[in-house]
């Protein structure tokens, strides 16, 4: 499927183990420490951060599974364009980790880098963004 009017296709990331355990209730520092390149369980830690106003870690959190995610999406033959759709929900741990690093780069008052994320996610799908920015 093509999602903008420059015909890139989507990528859509492989399946994620970690997404059963995390929706089974298992601890997210555990499921990140099993599966450390899943964006998920990283993002999942930074929203739990940014919900108990640990803004810095919750920073460290989210860039971690933000660059997971841009690593998978690489493998997957992302170019560093192109919509990753919210839709498709492998593709769900690193737009959360996108979102919750542009959440905590604004509580640390870095807003280049909120709005830089807060770009790249409505870029990267309009959909996630209004789910997880508003």
């Amino acid at each position: 499927m093509v999602d903008n009017l420059l015909g890139i296709p989507e990528t859509k990331l492989p399946e994620d183990p970690a997404t059963a355990r995390i929706e089974a209730g298992e601890d997210a520092a555990a499921v990140a420490a099993d599966l450390p390149s899943s964006s998920l369980p990283w993002a999942v830690l930074a929203e739990a951060a940014l919900d108990g106003g640990r803004s810095i870690e919750a920073y460290a959190y989210a860039r971690t599974g933000y660059h997971r995610g841009l690593d998978a999406l690489r493998r997957s033959g992302w170019k560093g364009q192109g919509p990753v759709p919210w839709s498709h929900v492998p593709n769900r741990g690193f737009l959360r980790a996108l979102a919750a690093l542009s959440q905590a780069a604004g509580e640390i008052e870095e807003t280049e880098e909120e709005a830089r994320c807060r770009t790249f996610l409505t870029d990267s799908s309009l959909e996630a963004a209004r789910a997880l920015l508003g």
